[in-house]
Parts: C-alpha cells; sequence; structure tokens
C-alpha cells in the first residue's frame, strides 16, 4: 500500500512511478518540490511534483540514515 498524503511532505526523498513507467513499474527516485493529489489516500499512491520537474505516484518514502 503506498503511503497516504499525511505521510508525505515536501522536501522528503521519495520513489516514485512515472505515467509512462507504470506498465514497468520503473521507479524514479527524488526530493518533493509539491503535492498534486487533494484526497487523503489514493490506491496507486499520492501524485506529487519532484524538484526536477517529473511528476508521478509515490510508491515509498526514502528515510534519512539516522
Amino acid at each position: 500500500m503506498p503511503p497516504t498524503r499525511a505521510q508525505i511532505q515536501t522536501g522528503m526523498t521519495v520513489d516514485i512511478v512515472q505515467k509512462q513507467d507504470q506498465p514497468s513499474g520503473k521507479l524514479t527516485r527524488g526530493v518533493v518540490a509539491g503535492l498534486l493529489t487533494r484526497s487523503p489516500s489514493h490506491p496507486h499512491g499520492i501524485k506529487v511534483r519532484l524538484t526536477t520537474g517529473q511528476v508521478g505516484r509515490v510508491q515509498a518514502v526514502i528515510l534519512p540514515d539516522t
């Protein structure tokens, strides 16, 4: 189950799947610049824009090493 909107904040590092990569499941890692999905959850993941301008649905939040 992908993370909910409450679990994602701008500045976090995440793995997203872009629309063109959905069939292959290829993940792209980046930093969240903004959240695009307004609902609290989505079955395919919350849609975000990365600082690079790429848009996709969050599959995992990458936690920093402590």
